[in-house]
């Protein structure tokens, strides 16, 4: 979709979007078409009974008299709580309402009396929403009739300081461009996506100035990795080990990067313990923290963030098979421990054990932050409205918590504890991979997570129920959600680059 920006005017064709603030209250664009109109706007609001409120739309079909084919009301809700988020979402609901309809839509944006976002900010945020909307999976559709595909090309905004919008927005559509390779990637077949096909993909960052080193199987073993080796044993494809290194901040007098590290498993059965058939189709998508890393890394690069940043995903395919791993395995770990693998169907926090404790021992990071799609307890426990936060540091949880509600990305810190951690000693090993019960499935998840850390200020991000998402809602189509990209973007930009 193409955007551009030009200076405040009222469109004389086309489709047009204004928006509304609360209590019906126009702007002063809308108040003028309003009068040119002979009071179609208020009419339809009244009717339609259209306050203004936000995520509100209604469209009107343009009356005679003047040269336009829709009008689409936004609206905002209280100038004094709209936010970034809110004029993102009205601008994903300009997709969602003329996306069929109109091949070009201009959106006019005047001043927002009592709201503390300028209208530049307002364009960049409206047509970054609007770009987040318009995302599609659709490469395998080879039959898809002409009326079901998206008419809308273009979008133009008018606003007060076009120029302004559009430095503002260009940061923004780099942001989107990793967003949509994140979720490309997750949407992808596990026939397609597999470990050395997703090791492909981390490979192409090379051409933005990230550096990219693929660790293959004799490499990992070289290392120890005896933890996300004995994952992968069960499958023909074989296992990757990927570091993408982006030096933003050559200067920086503190050389310890911030680390991203991710579960990356490309299609999970469950191995021997495997998983009941009905649903298992959605295990592409376990390869979600993965995903997350590779999109942030992108758009980390593509907007020449001022940070030095490390990602990590460790790519592997969890199958049975006559080599697969079975429940009372031991393992040895690259950090030493070893490990009582009672439940092969518990791989993520295998992977993450070798990943995480390669990069503290490599880079030495200032902080480690690692995504996976890991328990299926966490979305008992939170729905898909929040995230779950699992962390050893205070001042960190607060900043990825914070970064979240910025950008509409939540997180939910829970418990950790010696009660919780005390469950997976093991009789045999030094630890194993499930505790004896089904209660606090999460949280125990994250507990072995943690002994592979090091005391690095650490925190675990759970994203099994906010990785995928059902039906569509703001600027987040069904489908994959890229849940993680903006939220740790956001927490560089805050933390890093402030």
């Amino acid at each position: 979709m193409k955007f551009t920006f030009s200076d405040l005017s009222l469109p004389q064709a086309g489709s047009i979007a204004l928006p509304v603030l609360a209590d019906r209250t126009l702007t002063k664009t809308g108040t003028d078409l309003d009068a040119r109109t002979g009071g179609i706007l208020t009419r339809a609001m009244a009717a339609n009974k259209f306050s203004g409120k936000a995520d509100e739309t209604l469209t009107i079909v343009a009356p005679g008299g003047v040269d336009l084919n829709h009008i689409l009301l936004i609206g905002l809700g209280k100038p004094d709580q709209i936010k970034d988020t809110t004029v993102q979402d009205a601008g994903g609901a300009i997709v969602a309402a003329l996306g069929k309809n109109a091949a070009e839509v201009s959106v006019v944006i005047d001043d927002l009396p009592g709201s503390s976002l300028a209208p530049a900010q307002v364009a960049a945020e409206i047509a970054f929403g609007a770009l987040l909307r318009s995302y599609r999976f659709d490469k395998y559709r080879t039959k898809e009739k002409p009326e079901a595909k998206p008419a809308l090309q273009s979008i133009a905004v008018l606003s007060g300081d076009a120029a302004a919008a559009q430095d503002i927005f260009a940061k923004r559509e780099a942001l989107a461009h990793g967003i949509f390779l994140t979720r490309d990637v997750v949407s992808e077949p596990a026939n397609i996506l597999y470990p050395r096909t997703f090791a492909e993909r981390c490979r192409e960052l090379t051409e933005i100035g990230v550096e990219v080193q693929v660790l293959d199987q004799e490499q990992m073993a070289k290392l120890g990795m005896g933890a996300i080796l004995g994952v992968a044993q069960g499958s023909v494809q074989e296992p990757y080990l990927v570091v993408m290194k982006y030096d933003g901040d050559p200067g920086a007098a503190d050389k310890q990067p911030v680390a991203f590290v991710g579960k990356g498993v490309t299609f999970d059965t469950g191995g021997i313990s495997i998983k009941p058939a009905a649903g298992m189709e959605d295990m592409k998508w376990d390869m979600g923290g993965a995903g997350v890393v590779l999109g942030l890394m992108k758009a980390l690069a593509g907007r020449k963030a001022k940070v030095n940043a490390v990602g990590v995903v460790g790519l592997v395919e969890n199958m049975p098979s006559g080599n697969a791993q079975r429940p009372g395995d031991i393992v040895t770990s690259m950090s030493g421990q070893t490990i009582e693998v009672l439940n092969t169907d518990a791989e993520g926090r295998l992977v993450l054990a070798d990943a995480l404790w390669f990069t503290q021992d490599t880079f030495k990071p200032r902080a480690m932050i690692n995504l996976a799609t890991l328990t299926g307890a966490i979305i008992v426990a939170l729905g898909t409205e929040h995230a779950g936060l699992f962390s050893n540091n205070d001042g960190l949880s607060e900043q990825l918590t914070a970064a979240g509600l910025k950008v509409g990305e939540k997180l939910w810190r829970m418990p950790m504890n010696d009660a919780y951690d005390k469950a997976i000693n093991s009789d045999a090993a030094d630890v194993k991979n499930i505790a004896g019960s089904r209660d606090a499935g999460s949280i125990i998840g994250a507990q072995f997570i943690q002994r592979f850390v090091n005391n690095v200020p650490w925190a675990h991000l759970d994203i099994a129920g906010v990785t995928w998402a059902k039906k569509d809602s703001g600027t987040v189509p069904k489908g994959s959600t890229a849940f993680g990209v903006r939220l740790l973007d956001r927490y560089v930009a805050d933390v890093f680059e402030g």
